[in-house]
C-alpha cells in the first residue's frame, strides 16, 4: 500500500515540488538548517505556540474586560456637537478665534461656528451632553469621556488606520486582531473578531486585517445591509450536501491539507485557510441564529430600534453574548459623519439613526450583567473644527454651514470593562480646538484597552521581519486617570 501512495504522489507533484526533488530541494534544507527556528524560513504558526488558533487563552494578568464593541462612527464626528460643549463659541459667534487658535487645518476656516445643538447636564455626574444623544446620555454614569484624545494628521485614511491599526501608513495588524490574537475566542463555531459594516470604508478591508498575524485572527466582514441572514453571510448552508457528508468531505481534506502542509514547514497561509475551512462548517450550525436579530423579543427589538445601526448594535450584543471577543460596528458609511456642510442636519441624522439603540446596548449589557466585563468604545477617527468651514470647490458645496477635520482634539468614549464611569478625562482648550490637559493620543487609548483586556502593551508581540512588533508600535502609555 505505501508503494502505491508513493507512486500516486509522485504523479501529483507541483513543478516546485519537481524543482525540490530534483536539486534545489538541498539548498532549501540547507537553508533551514543553518536559520534554524529563528531564519527567514522559520513559519509564523510556529512563532504563536499553538495548533488551535482560536482556541481561547488566559490574558498576562487578570484584566475587568473579556470581550470589547467598538462603536466606530465613521469620519470625524464633531466633539463640539455631540459630547465637548463649548459655550464660549456663542459669545465669539462670527468673530475669528485669538491668534493662538488659529492652528493648520485641512481646509481654510473662518470664525467661531457655536453648536445648533442644546447641552443639558444628566445623571448624578452632571455632565453635559448634546441633545443629540439623550439616549445615550441617560448612562451617563456609566460612561468615561476622554475629552484630549490627539491623532496624527487631519485626513481619514492615515487616521483611520491608526485608530484601527496603531499605525498610519504601513500595513499592520487591526486592534480586533491582536485582542483575537491575545485571547482566542469563546466560541468555536463563530469567529473570533466579526466586523459589522453597510459597504467598504475608506482604506476597506485593511481596517480590519491581520497583516503578518495568521489569517486566521483577521476580522470577518458582514454586510449588514440586508435582513435576511443567508444573504449576510453567502453560502451559509450547503444545499446539495449534508453536514455528516460535509464532514466526511472536510476530514479527507483534512488529511491532504495536513500532508501538504508539513512537506511546507507549518506554513502559516495553509494553516489559515485549514481553520477557515473547519470555521465555516461549524458556523452552519451557530450563525444563522446569532445574526438573526428577529429572535430576539419585539420588546427588545423596540428598544433597539429599527435602523440599519440599531439592527447592528443589537447583533453585536447577541454575537459577545455569544463568545465573540472583539466586535467593531461601524456607521456613517455612504453618509459618513464627515459634514463638511449642513452639520446640522447631517448630525442630527445620523445620531437620530444610532442613538437609541447604544443607550438600548448599555442598558441591555448592564440587565444581563455583562457591562462590567465588556468594553464599550465610541468614536471616530477624528474630530472636527470649532470654526465654519469655508467655501472651497472640490472639498464642500459652499453653504458655510459645516466643520473642516481636526485631529488636534477629539472625544471618544468607553462605559464598562473597568473604566471610571461619570468621568471625565483630559480637556480641549475654552474653544476645542487642540487637547490641553492630559493629552491621550491614540496609542495610548490603544494601551489603555490591552490594559482592561489583562495585557501589557509592550509584551504583547509577534516577531516578524526580525523584530517584535506590537499593536502601540514604540510608544503608548495606560492612561491610568481613565481606570476604575
Amino acid at each position: 500500500m505505501s508503494i502505491v501512495r508513493q507512486q500516486l504522489e509522485n504523479r501529483l507533484l507541483t513543478r516546485r515540488q519537481l524543482l525540490q526533488r530534483c536539486g534545489m530541494g538541498m539548498g532549501t534544507v540547507g537553508l533551514a538548517t543553518a536559520l534554524d527556528s529563528a531564519g527567514i524560513l522559520a513559519p509564523a504558526a510556529q512563532a504563536a505556540g499553538y495548533k488551535s488558533p482560536l482556541a481561547p487563552r488566559a490574558p498576562q494578568f487578570a484584566g475587568k474586560a473579556k470581550r470589547v464593541i467598538h462603536l466606530f462612527m465613521n469620519g470625524g464626528p464633531s466633539h463640539v456637537d455631540t459630547f465637548d460643549p463649548k459655550h464660549l463659541l456663542k459669545k465669539h459667534a462670527g468673530k475669528a478665534l485669538p491668534a493662538d487658535f488659529q492652528l493648520r487645518t485641512e481646509r481654510p476656516t473662518g470664525a467661531a461656528y457655536p453648536s445648533p445643538f442644546e447641552f443639558k447636564k444628566y445623571g448624578q455626574s452632571g455632565i453635559e451632553v448634546s441633545e443629540l444623544f439623550q439616549h445615550t446620555a441617560k448612562h451617563i454614569d456609566d460612561i468615561c469621556l476622554v475629552h484630549s484624545m490627539h491623532a496624527n494628521v487631519p485626513n481619514h485614511e492615515p487616521s483611520l488606520m491608526l485608530m484601527n491599526c496603531g499605525e498610519a501608513r504601513l500595513i499592520r495588524p487591526s486592534m480586533g486582531s491582536w485582542v483575537n490574537y491575545g485571547l482566542g475566542s469563546d466560541n468555536r463555531n463563530l469567529p473570533g473578531f466579526v466586523v459589522l459594516c453597510p459597504g467598504f470604508p475608506i482604506a476597506e478591508s485593511q481596517n480590519w486585517q491581520s497583516a503578518f498575524l495568521p489569517g486566521v485572527f483577521q476580522g470577518t466582514h458582514i454586510n449588514t445591509k440586508t435582513t435576511d441572514v443567508e444573504k449576510l453571510i453567502e453560502n451559509i448552508r450547503n444545499r446539495t450536501s449534508t453536514l455528516k457528508e460535509q464532514r466526511t468531505q472536510l476530514d479527507f481534506l483534512q488529511q491532504l491539507n495536513e500532508r501538504h502542509r508539513k512537506q511546507r514547514q507549518e506554513d502559516a497561509e495553509i494553516d489559515a485557510r485549514i481553520q477557515s475551512f473547519e470555521l465555516a462548517y461549524r458556523m452552519q450550525l451557530e450563525a444563522t441564529d446569532a445574526f438573526d436579530v428577529t429572535r430576539e423579543p419585539e420588546s427588545v427589538r423596540k428598544m433597539y430600534g429599527d435602523t440599519v445601526q440599531a439592527r447592528q448594535i443589537l447583533m453585536a450584543r447577541r454575537l459577545v453574548e455569544r463568545g465573540v471577543r472583539y466586535v467593531q460596528v461601524w456607521h456613517g458609511n455612504g453618509q459618513p459623519w464627515d459634514s463638511h456642510d449642513r452639520i446640522e442636519k447631517n448630525h442630527r441624522r445620523l445620531a437620530g439613526e444610532c442613538d437609541q439603540a447604544i443607550g438600548a446596548l448599555l442598558a441591555d449589557l448592564k440587565q444581563r450583567g455583562m457591562l462590567d466585563d465588556t468594553l464599550v468604545l465610541w468614536g471616530g477617527e477624528f474630530g472636527r473644527t470649532p470654526t465654519v468651514e469655508l467655501p472651497k470647490p472640490g472639498s464642500n458645496a459652499g453653504t458655510i454651514s459645516g466643520r473642516d477635520h481636526n485631529h488636534y482634539g477629539f472625544t471618544m468614549w468607553m462605559a464598562g470593562g473597568g473604566v471610571k464611569g461619570g468621568h471625565i478625562h483630559g480637556a480641549t482648550d475654552e474653544f476645542g480646538f487642540q487637547a490641553v490637559k492630559d493629552k491621550v493620543h491614540v496609542h495610548d487609548l490603544h494601551a489603555t484597552m490591552l490594559h482592561l483586556l489583562g495585557f501589557d502593551h509592550e509584551r504583547l508581540t509577534f516577531r516578524h521581519a526580525g523584530r517584535d512588533f506590537r499593536l502601540t508600535d514604540v510608544e503608548g502609555h495606560v492612561v491610568e486617570g481613565i481606570l476604575a
